[in-house]
C-alpha cells in the first residue's frame, strides 16, 4: 500500500506515503486513518504486534496519504519496526470501529464477510476449500499490473500426505507444506515438480522448530532435567528422517548457524562450553551424578524428592507429519535414557489453545519463524522476554511457557538500541549463554519458514534461485508469484 518510506527527523520517524487511490474492496477509500487505527489496536489489545509498541511512542496520520511512526527515544528499534510492518495487515476502520463503539473487542468478533484491499477477494469457502477471485477493480492494477490466475483455490487437506499426493498428481500447482524426499518426484518419476534450489537442502533455512518445556511442572522446572532431555535427543536422526535431509543436525543455540545473515552472531565457543549435543551417556550422568536421581523398576528415573521424570506429554498438531516424526524421535530418545516422554497429536485448534494458554508439559512450536532484519532479536524476544505476556491460563502470543530472567529485558533493549555490530555480537552471545544455561526451549531442527514446491503441469514460470523473480513464500511479498507465472501452452 505504501509507495515510499523514509526516515526523517534524525532517523527517529518513519514516514510512509500511500499510493494514490488506495481503496477497500467495498469501494471505501483506504487512508492513513485506517493504518493509524490498525496500529493503535496494538496499544489497546494483546494482538500479535502489541509488543511493537515497546519501541514506538506514537503513530499519527499526517494527511490522507501520509503516516508518521515515531520511535520511542529511549529504545528505538528501526529494524523491528520495519520488519513488523511487513507482517501487520491493515484493517478497515469503517468496519471495525463501529464494533468497538458497540463495546465489543475486535478479537472476539468473527467477521464472516471480510473486506480486504488486495488483488483477490473471497469467492466462496467451505470446510474443504477456500476460493479467491481476482478483483478486476483492484486499485493496484495501474501500479502493479494484473495477476495471471483469475481464481486461486486453497484446498484444505486432512494431512501432509494427502496434500503431497495432490501435488504429485498435478492437482495442486503451488504448495507450502513438508514433502519428504521431494527430489524423487523429478529424479525418479520425471514429474515437472521443482523447489527453490535444485540440490540439497532444496529450501532456504529460516526457522527453528523447537519444543517448549513447561517450566512450572514438577521435574521440568529443574534446568538440569531439561539439560538431560537436551542431551538425550538424536538431532541427526531428526534431520535425516523428520526433515528428510532439508536440515543439518540442530546445534545448541537460538541462532541459526548457517545459510542466513544471523549466522554472524553464532558463537561456536558458547555452543561447546555451555551447550549440548546428542550424548545419551552424558544425559544419564546428569541424572545420576548431578541430580542424584535413581532409576525405578520401570526404567524411569525418580528425583530425590520423589518426583518421577514423567509421564510428560509432548504434542503437536495431527497431520503435521514432519513434526510428528520429530516428536517420536524426542520421545524414543528420552525413554532410552530413563525419562518418560509420550506423544500426543491433537487437532490444530486444540494445540493452539493449549500452546497459548500454557496448558502443556512439552509442546512443539516455531518461535519467530521467517527471516528479516530484526533476527535473531525477535527469536530471543519471543522465547525469553516476559514483558507484556499474560500469565498461565490466559492467551499469550509468545513466551508460551512464561520463562523469566531479569537480565533479558535490558539486553534486548540494548540490542534494539545499538547500531554497533561489535556490541551487538556481544549482546547476542550473552543472551545465547543465558538461553544455554536456562534451556526454556530446545531447538530440534532448521526449517524453511515456508516450504516452497510447485508443479508446472498447468502453470509455468515459478520463481527459483536461478530465476528469482519473486521470493519463495506464499503470502506478503510472495503475492508477486501470481504476477510472473503463465498458463502452460
Amino acid at each position: 500500500m505504501a509507495e515510499k518510506q523514509e526516515w526523517v527527523e534524525d532517523d527517529m520517524v518513519l514516514r510512509l506515503t500511500l499510493f494514490e487511490d488506495t481503496r477497500w474492496q467495498d469501494g471505501e477509500p483506504l487512508t492513513a486513518e485506517d493504518v493509524q487505527y490498525t496500529l493503535d489496536l496494538g496499544k489497546e489489545y494483546p494482538v500479535v504486534y502489541a509488543a511493537w509498541w515497546n519501541y514506538v511512542s506514537e503513530v499519527r496520520a499526517v494527511d490522507d496519504r501520509t503516516i508518521d511512526i515515531v520511535l520511542d527515544p529511549e529504545k528505538p528499534h528501526r529494524t523491528l519496526v520495519l520488519q513488523d510492518l511487513g507482517n501487520i495487515y491493515i484493517l478497515p476502520k469503517h468496519i471495525w470501529q463501529p464494533i468497538e463503539d458497540a463495546g465489543q473487542s475486535p478479537q472476539e468478533v468473527s467477521n464472516m464477510e471480510p473486506v480486504g484491499s488486495g488483488p483477490y477477494k473471497i469467492f466462496n469457502y467451505n470446510p474443504q476449500q477456500i476460493t479467491l477471485e481476482r478483483d478486476e477493480n483492484y486499485w493496484g492494477i495501474k501500479h502493479f499490473g494484473t495477476p495471471a490466475p483469475k481464481y486461486v483455490a486453497h484446498p484444505v487437506f486432512k494431512s501432509n500426505d494427502a496434500g503431497n499426493l495432490a501435488l504429485e498428481r498435478g492437482q495442486v500447482d503451488l504448495s507450502q507444506q513438508f514433502c519428504p524426499e521431494i527430489w524423487k518426484m523429478w529424479e525418479d518419476k520425471g514429474l515437472p515438480v521443482g523447489t527453490w534450489y535444485k540440490e540439497e537442502p532444496y529450501y532456504m533455512p529460516a526457522s527453528t522448530p523447537s519444543i517448549y518445556l513447561n517450566l512450572h511442572r514438577p521435574g521440568l522446572e529443574n534446568p538440569l532435567v531439561r539439560r538431560a532431555i537436551a542431551y538425550s535427543i538424536d538431532y541427526a536422526k531428526i534431520a535425516e528422517t523428520a526433515m528428510s535431509r532439508y536440515s543439518i543436525p540442530a546445534r545448541s543455540s537460538l541462532i541459526i548457524p548457517y545459510g542466513v545473515p544471523e549466522q554472524q552472531y553464532f558463537s561456536e565457543e558458547n555452543a561447546k562450553q555451555y551447550g549440548w549435543e546428542y550424548n545419551p551417556a552424558k544425559a544419564v550422568e546428569i541424572l545420576e551424578k548431578e541430580l542424584g536421581a535413581k532409576k525405578g523398576s520401570d526404567g524411569i528415573y525418580v528425583l530425590p524428592d520423589g518426583t518421577r521424570l514423567g509421564p510428560w506429554t509432548c504434542q503437536c498438531p495431527y497431520g503435521w507429519t514432519d513434526w510428528m516424526t520429530s516428536l517420536e524421535v524426542v520421545a524414543t530418545s528420552a525413554r532410552a535414557v530413563g525419562i518418560d516422554i509420550r506423544t500426543e497429536y491433537p487437532d490444530a485448534p486444540v494445540w493452539t489453545d493449549r500452546l497459548q494458554n500454557g496448558d502443556f508439559d512439552i509442546i512443539m512450536n516455531t518461535p519467530a519463524g521467517g527471516q528479516g532484519p530484526a533476527l535473531p532479536w525477535t527469536r530471543f524476544r519471543e522465547v525469553m522476554d516476559d514483558r507484556d505476556v499474560l500469565p498461565m491460563g490466559q492467551t499469550a502470543y509468545r513466551n508460551f511457557n512464561r520463562y523469566s530472567n531479569p537480565r533479558v529485558p535490558d539486553l534486548l533493549d540494548r540490542a534494539a538500541f545499538t547500531s554497533d555490530e561489535a556490541e551487538l555480537k556481544e549482546i547476542y552471545e550473552e543472551l545465547d549463554r543465558i538461553y544455554l544455561q536456562d534451556i526454556p526451549i530446545i531447538v530440534l531442527e532448521y526449517r524453511p519458514w515456508e516450504f516452497y514446491e510447485f508443479n508446472e503441469t498447468y502453470w509455468t514460470g515459478f520463481p527459483t534461485a536461478d530465476n528469482p523473480t519473486a521470493p519463495p513464500q506464499h503470502h506478503r511479498a510472495g503475492i508477486k508469484i501470481l504476477y510472473v507465472i503463465e498458463p502452460k501452452k
